[in-house]
């Protein structure tokens, strides 16, 4: 797989400094003052926790550097495990649930938590961790005051009381999002991705039998993949609940070994799970104190590092996980350790990353699902080119294709889960290419507030004829044919993906929200074999205005009227200010097409007028005739003649007026020209009409060689800005 070389901004070696702070600089500034360092950026007070205030005084919150809390604190206790990490006063154990995972994979847990950090040596009350954002690591800097209740941390800590190192990770990412109380509340699969950049997905527990799922997920391990699960909680008042197994409904568990043991003649596939809470133990069969183990030699139990304690840590047989559980969370740093079988085939194809950045502009390129047909064809579009096979047979064997991705079923509702089955029959034996597609919603966990989007992808094969066409693809296409490939139903989660294989050929990606007009980031990554990403295909601006639009000839009904103005309102220079013309095209126009002042004033400076605000006879008569052709193409998209149109249709109102512009120079336009309303009016249009003649004519005369070598798209998106 394609990786990015150390200095690139954004990789693990060279990370995003959060809020700007840079870890040495600050450290050695603490060092060389003797003053601890205290984190300005995320205040140790109400504002960083954003949790309810407990009205007992006895029940303040203090803010504590570890050593205040115990006078024997350190940063990690001999080594980092699973039972370092337990549960607080906070709903967060899908973050302790991943956390607790890391801890079993060294070379992925440095990756977050730096080597070198004491709370002895070197110490100046700041520590540094790095989390996967969005396809960058962040370096996220913070102090080491942590919430105290009563004398005990407020939220994460260790079984080991005097040790501080996950109490200080959950910090940090608490600073990330925005704060403690924005931690509540998640799925596994968030931390997971956030702490390897890896590919998190739910598997169903139904879908395989008990002996398949455990070598899948030994072989998951194996390739440092981190596991979790959960009981699924029928409803919200079931969250919490204990059942008589001693496990928890709704809860995440951390899956952090698997082994086998002997019992007489029997095989027993067993799989060792962790719950954050550090007690709280399942008490089935296998569990620490179950007499299952008095069968067992000495070795094996060694061998397990079996232990009766109260930690949060049991083994369960794969029989009765199966039973009991609902849903295991995989996340897997490369997609190869997606299929859960150990493979040695080095001579696959390496996997090459393609990664872009987008938004959903209301009005502009939110066009929601298809559901939506005026307006599905606005939202962001990336092209693909399949050009070779890697695989020769597709083994559906994974969560790569849903009941509700059957193409021909319902299209795009929402959804919260949806089991895998096989699609194709197992005889089409057609040669394929493999890529695996994930979009991701950015920054909906903020403060209090968790607020996610219902967010798809969908993908359509693209037909010779309008392979070589620039630019995105139409409404047309999309009303004529259906997606081959789809992440599943729309669901409110920070992240959908799906590992597809398609035929040879080109492809184009669409990422969409459920609902047209709702403002959001999102980041798609796009993992490939044989495949390039081609991204929003870029193409020349061209401007054919004169032809479409000002070509046709003036009325003889407006010719008359321009001379009787001109020979009544005209001043000594023969000329009508801004007033005057805005008067006489109002008079013309229909009442809801009428324009403001400002709109004629930037007409008439559109013009050669020398510098003035002032229009000859032959200036107004011409700007007269293309205010009506305008306003005739304008009639075309206004559906319920209110003087309005969609902005969706903003990129159509241009092309019959002779502009095409791309997507990105489109997006631009509606944000210098319409950003904030729900319709675009007659005279927004003119003005967006106006302002691009004006640019075009400006690039037209510039000299300069290195405007001309950025190309005309470049010199709009500049000048728009402004």
């Amino acid at each position: 797989m394609s990786g990015s070389s150390s200095e690139e901004k954004g990789s693990y070696d060279n990370p995003v400094r959060f809020k700007d702070q840079e870890y040495d600089t600050l450290l050695q500034s603490c060092l060389k003052s003797g003053i601890l360092f205290s984190d300005a950026t995320f205040p140790a007070n109400q504002s960083s926790l954003v949790v309810p205030v407990d009205p007992d005084p006895k029940k303040a919150i203090k803010w504590l550097r570890p050593k205040e809390i115990k006078s024997n604190a350190v940063f990690v206790e001999g080594t980092m495990g699973t039972t370092d990490i337990c549960q607080g006063q906070l709903g967060n154990c899908w973050l302790l649930a991943a956390l607790s995972c890391l801890t079993m994979h060294p070379t992925l847990f440095v990756k977050v938590v730096p080597a070198g950090q004491s709370l002895s040596e070197s110490y100046a009350g700041i520590f540094r961790f790095r989390f996967w954002q969005y396809g960058e690591w962040v370096e996220v800097i913070v102090d080491d005051k942590l919430p105290v209740r009563e004398g005990r941390l407020l939220f994460s800590y260790s079984r080991s009381s005097n040790e501080f190192w996950s109490a200080l990770v959950e910090k940090a990412y608490a600073k990330l999002i925005g704060s403690y109380g924005s931690l509540k509340g998640g799925i596994i699969s968030e931390g997971m991705e956030d702490f390897t950049g890896g590919i998190a997905y739910s598997l169903p527990v139904s879908l395989r039998t008990p002996r398949v799922l455990w070598k899948a997920l030994t072989a998951a391990l194996a390739r440092s993949s981190l596991l979790s699960c959960f009981i699924h909680a029928t409803n919200v008042k079931d969250i919490g609940i204990v059942t008589a197994e001693g496990l928890i409904k709704g809860h995440a568990y951390a899956i952090t070994d698997t082994d086998k043991v002997q019992k007489e003649s029997e095989e027993v596939l067993l799989l060792r799970l962790r719950n954050p809470w550090g007690f709280v133990e399942y008490c089935g069969p296998w569990s620490d104190k179950c007499e299952d183990w008095d069968c067992i030699d000495g070795a094996q139990k060694t061998r397990l590092e079996l232990a009766k304690v109260e930690d949060g840590e049991f083994w369960i047989g794969v029989e009765d996980f199966c039973r009991l559980f609902s849903t295991v969370e995989m996340c897997s740093v490369n997609p190869d350790s997606m299929s859960g079988d150990a493979s040695n085939d080095t001579a696959s194809p390496v996997w090459t990353l393609s990664s872009h950045q987008g938004t959903w502009v209301p009005m502009c390129s939110a066009g929601g699902s298809r559901r939506y047909p005026k307006s599905f064809w606005k939202n962001p579009q990336f092209r693909l080119v399949v050009s070779e096979k890697d695989v020769d047979d597709y083994d559906f064997g994974e969560d790569e294709f849903n009941v509700d991705d059957a193409v021909g079923g319902e299209e795009d509702e929402v959804d919260v889960v949806a089991p895998a089955i096989k699609t194709e029959k197992q005889e089409e034996k057609k040669k394929k290419g493999t890529i695996l597609v994930e979009l991701l919603q950015k920054y909906r966990r903020q403060k209090d507030k968790v607020n996610f989007l219902y967010i798809a992808f969908h993908i359509y094969k693209i037909p010779p004829e309008l392979q070589d066409k620039p630019g995105s693809l139409d409404q047309q296409f999309f009303s004529n044919n259906r997606p081959v490939a789809r992440s599943g139903k729309y669901r409110s989660i920070r992240s959908v993906w799906r590992k597809v294989q398609l035929e040879p050929g080109s492809y184009v990606i669409v990422a969409s929200v459920y609902r047209p007009n709702q403002q959001g980031e999102f980041f798609l990554r796009i993992y490939t074999k044989t495949a390039s990403i081609q991204g929003f295909q870029d193409f020349p601006c061209t401007n054919n205005y004169s032809v479409a639009v000002m070509s046709k000839p003036s009325l003889p009904e407006d010719e008359f009227r321009v001379q009787k103005w001109f020979d009544e309102k005209a001043g000594s220079d023969e000329r009508v200010n801004a007033v005057q013309f805005m008067n006489l095209v109002n008079s013309v126009l229909e009442k809801d097409y009428e324009l403001p002042l400002e709109t004629c004033r930037q007409l008439i400076f559109g013009e050669d007028t020398g510098g003035r605000g002032r229009l000859y006879r032959a200036q107004a008569e011409k700007l007269l005739t293309s205010l009506r052709n305008l306003q005739s193409i304008f009639f075309q998209f206004d559906e319920d003649s209110s003087g309005t149109m969609s902005p969706f249709e903003l990129t159509l109102a241009l092309n019959a007026a002779g502009v095409e512009c791309d997507s990105v120079v489109v997006q631009m336009l509606w944000e210098r020209f319409g950003a904030g309303e729900l319709y675009l009016p007659f005279y927004g249009f003119v003005s967006c009409v106006a302002r691009l003649q004006v640019l075009f004519d400006l690039y037209e005369r510039e000299t300069s060689t290195e405007v001309k070598d950025s190309g005309i798209n470049a010199w709009l998106l500049k000048l728009l800005a402004i």
